[in-house]
């Protein structure tokens, strides 16, 4: 699917705990630095995105549940944050009764995408569009894969991580073949990863060996600014600028900038 030059990429992993959340606001909050308008849509139903982006739990009356519901329009939902150009759908726990609820709608993985293209003119006022999957392979992640362009994976510098990621590689696979034929894999993003750790050069090694070009250039080390970030509600590019963390997320927004530059090209 194609909605003018508004790039929908999944941010996804069914794997918990790799940094998927924090490279969803992080690279958010670097695409918008630049001068890019993005929206976030939360997808989990634990809402951490809306929570680290400040998004109080009184505000979330109109939620990603209303938009796949069709309660709700893009328009509606869409919430400013305090980073400039950065908007959010946010999420609240009623998310996680749409697996039950949606069990008997044929339609139940393409919500997403008729949202979107229902929405082409709101859709079309974002450069980027980031959705924040749940850390499972569930329908949810499902139609953030059929409505979206392209997967960004989050991969955790650990010692099953690549196993796991064939899992996922098979589900964007089925996803190809039955509903959306043009998603690809934008790339694979090395989370919590530090050089002093020969495990987690190990996992670099292999990454790169297997995957090649689909590992972004940019890793994410470990930081302790990017793990205090959330509790304060900002993205670690406006709690601390010039952390280690900050400046790999703006070094990943580059490389996503520049491969839209390339694919449009």
């Amino acid at each position: 699917m194609s909605v003018n030059d508004s790039k929908i990429i999944a941010i996804a992993n069914q794997k918990g705990g790799v940094g998927k959340t924090t490279t969803t606001i992080n690279l958010g909050a670097a695409l918008a630095e630049r001068n890019k308008k993005v929206l976030l849509i939360d997808l989990d139903p634990q809402g951490n995105a809306s929570t680290g982006l400040g998004i109080e739990q009184d505000q979330r009356e109109i939620t990603t549940y209303d938009l796949l519901s069709g309660d709700a329009t893009l328009k509606e939902a869409a919430l400013p944050t305090t980073v400039k150009n950065l908007s959010i759908i946010p999420a609240t726990t009623d998310l996680s009764s749409a697996d039950l609820e949606l069990i008997d709608n044929e339609k139940r993985s393409f919500l997403l995408r008729y949202v979107l293209q229902e929405a082409r003119k709101d859709v079309a006022y974002y450069d980027y569009i980031l959705i924040d999957c749940p850390p499972s392979l569930n329908i949810l992640t499902v139609n953030a894969m059929v409505a979206a362009h392209s997967i960004l994976v989050p991969l955790q510098s650990e010692f099953f991580a690549l196993e796991g990621l064939s899992q996922l590689i098979l589900t964007v696979r089925d996803v190809r073949q039955t509903a959306n034929p043009d998603l690809r894999i934008e790339g694979i993003v090395l989370t919590m990863y530090d050089r002093r750790n020969n495990l987690s050069i190990q996992v670099e090694d292999d990454a790169r060996e297997n995957m090649g070009d689909m590992v972004f250039k940019t890793v994410i080390p470990r930081n302790v600014r990017l793990s205090e970030a959330p509790s304060f509600a900002m993205p670690v590019i406006e709690y601390d600028s010039m952390s280690k963390g900050a400046l790999a997320y703006r070094s990943l927004a580059k490389e996503v900038i520049n491969k839209s530059k390339k694919q449009r090209a």
